[in-house]
Formats: structure tokens, C-alpha cells, sequence
């Protein structure tokens, strides 16, 4: 029996509970970097979208902007937006990267000019599965706007409420 050769049954276990160690440590710092990366996504989906808007209002809307004149939003400017190809067709369906999409527009009159909006909320907003931490919001202006309230996430941004948010800052 001196010559017996492997592992004893305290190295195995000391070699497991070292391992479940690093995957505690790991895992979670995973799913942040997931989150994070979600919502570098949706920042640059947003400003793709606002640049798809001015193309559209110029090419093809004759000053209007695509989707559906109303003051809270839809999925209509998205899926208007990716028939001329203005924006991928991941972008169109209104969902991409864990965020889930929506925009709307006022028609010009005599004495408005034309405005659109977009918003982006985390598709889930809670739980070891969250997608992301804040929602996002752009408007003509093209400023982009971020609201990190967890009360906020689930609710996506209005022609009224993205006007008043907070601009983002990293």
C-alpha cells in the first residue's frame, strides 16, 4: 500500500471548494460586465436611431419623422426605420441586446417643427438576470438621457418625461 498513487478524498474537496471560491467571486462580476455591456449597446443603438430619424425626415419623410404621431411610443418608427435599411434589422424588430425599444413623433404644423423621441428600457429590469441598470431616452435634440431609478426601469420614457430627464453622464 505505499505505493498507492491519485488524490485523497480531502485534496479532491479542498480542490472544490476552492474552485466554487473563484466562480462565487466571478460570477457576479460576469453578470455586471454583461449589464455594462448591454447598455453600451443600447447608448449607441440610441444614437443610431437619431440618426436614422434626421436621414428619414430628410430622404423620405418630406420633414416628418418616421413612426406614429403620438406622445407615448411604439415599435412603428423602428420598424419604418429599418425598411430603407436606416437601421440593422436586429434594431427594427424593437429589441436588442436585453433593451426593448420604442419611439414616436409630432407631425410639424404652421408653427411646430417636426420632433420624434426614443426610449430603451432594460427588458428585464430585476433579478440576477437583469439586463441593465438604468433606461435611456433621446429626442430631436439629440441629447441622450439616462435615468438609473429602479422604480423607473420598467417604464418607458414619454415625449413628456424624456425632455425632463437627466442628461447621461458616465
Amino acid at each position: 500500500m505505499k505505493n498507492q498513487k491519485g488524490f485523497s478524498l480531502i485534496e479532491l474537496l479542498i480542490v472544490v471548494v476552492i474552485i466554487g471560491i473563484i466562480a462565487a467571486i466571478a460570477i457576479p462580476n460576469l453578470l455586471a460586465a454583461r449589464r455594462s455591456a448591454n447598455e453600451g449597446s443600447a447608448i449607441s443603438a440610441m444614437r443610431t436611431l437619431h440618426g436614422a430619424q434626421m436621414t428619414y425626415a430628410s430622404t423620405y419623410g418630406n420633414g416628418n419623422y418616421a413612426g406614429t404621431a403620438a406622445t407615448t411610443g411604439d415599435t412603428a418608427a423602428l420598424s419604418q426605420l429599418g425598411t430603407p435599411g436606416l437601421v440593422d434589422s436586429v434594431l427594427s424588430t424593437a429589441t436588442k441586446s436585453g433593451y426593448n425599444f420604442v419611439g414616436g413623433r409630432a407631425a410639424s404644423s404652421s408653427s411646430t417643427p417636426a420632433t420624434f423621441f426614443f426610449s430603451a428600457v432594460p427588458a428585464t429590469s430585476s433579478g440576477i438576470t437583469q439586463t441593465g441598470a438604468r433606461r435611456f431616452g433621446i429626442a430631436t435634440d439629440g441629447v441622450l438621457m439616462a435615468d438609473p431609478t429602479a422604480a423607473n426601469l420598467g417604464t418607458q420614457f414619454t415625449a413628456t418625461t424624456v425632455a425632463s430627464a437627466t442628461p447621461l453622464s458616465n
